[in-house]
């Protein structure tokens, strides 16, 4: 009977679904850490680069669950082991999707060069005057950096160039206003010729800076755009994003 009850068993016996269960486990501390990280920093509980290691903690972590999640399916697929298998291949599909985020982040980070300061006249920018005692207060400067970033902004987005509008100044001017208020900016300077506002980062809390010149061209209007992270050698095109968003809200408003 012992014999017959030992081939009944199923194979794999308890240290399967414990596999299973524990990578489940491991996922769920990892999408914490990788959750957390940014209120963490925005709430002042912890430091930059503490937040920037939880990340990465919950990158590794996220590699283990998604590595104990393929084994467990392996093995639960070979032993006949429906639970186990389904629970390893949530662990898998899960990972992938949680992952997809940093790594599109990381793609863009290899490719992105390491400036932080776009602007659509690299010859000229638009100054930042309201904002100045808030960027003075940053890290990163407030004056453009100069002709080495802006080689390198030509060389990464050459589409970043002036918009011009066919309206008068103060419709231009109101244009450009509700285009920034569509984006969600927090207004700090609005005046005829120019509008200044900041943008806060949805997970970090990261403030950007921006400056909106406007300068009149025979009957048209010329926009120009500078958008400028107030931390971090490199935006990983968060900037030029910006740009390029605030033009097409900008073009909606004139639909």
């Amino acid at each position: 009977m012992s014999d017959l009850n030992s081939r009944r068993r199923p194979r794999g016996g308890r240290w399967l679904p414990r596999l299973a269960w524990f990578s489940l486990l491991v996922l769920l501390l990892a999408a914490l850490l990788l959750a957390g990280a940014g209120p963490a920093y925005r709430l002042e509980l912890l430091p930059l680069g503490s937040a920037f290691d939880m990340l990465r903690r919950g990158v590794y972590l996220s590699a283990g669950a998604a590595t104990l999640g393929l084994l467990a399916l392996i093995a639960a697929t070979f032993c006949r082991r429906l639970q186990p298998a389904l629970i390893g291949g949530l662990v898998v599909v899960a990972t992938a999707a949680m992952l997809a985020v940093p790594w599109l982040h990381w793609q863009r980070a290899q490719t992105a060069p390491p400036i932080h300061d776009i602007t659509t006249d690299t010859e000229n920018p638009p100054a930042f005057e309201t904002l100045a005692a808030a960027r003075e207060a940053a890290p990163n400067a407030v004056e453009y950096p100069g002709e080495s970033v802006a080689r390198q902004q030509r060389e990464a987005y050459p589409d970043i160039q002036p918009m011009i509008l066919d309206a008068p100044l103060n419709l231009a001017r109101d244009v450009a206003e509700a285009a920034a208020l569509d984006m969600g900016w927090q207004l700090a300077h609005n005046s005829l010729t120019r509008i200044e506002a900041t943008d806060t980062t949805t997970w970090f809390g990261f403030t950007d800076d921006i400056v909106i010149r406007l300068s009149e061209d025979d009957d048209r209007v010329r926009l120009d755009v500078r958008s400028a992270s107030r931390m971090g050698r490199s935006d990983v095109g968060a900037n030029a994003a910006r740009i390029r968003a605030y033009f097409e809200a900008v073009e909606r408003r004139l639909d």
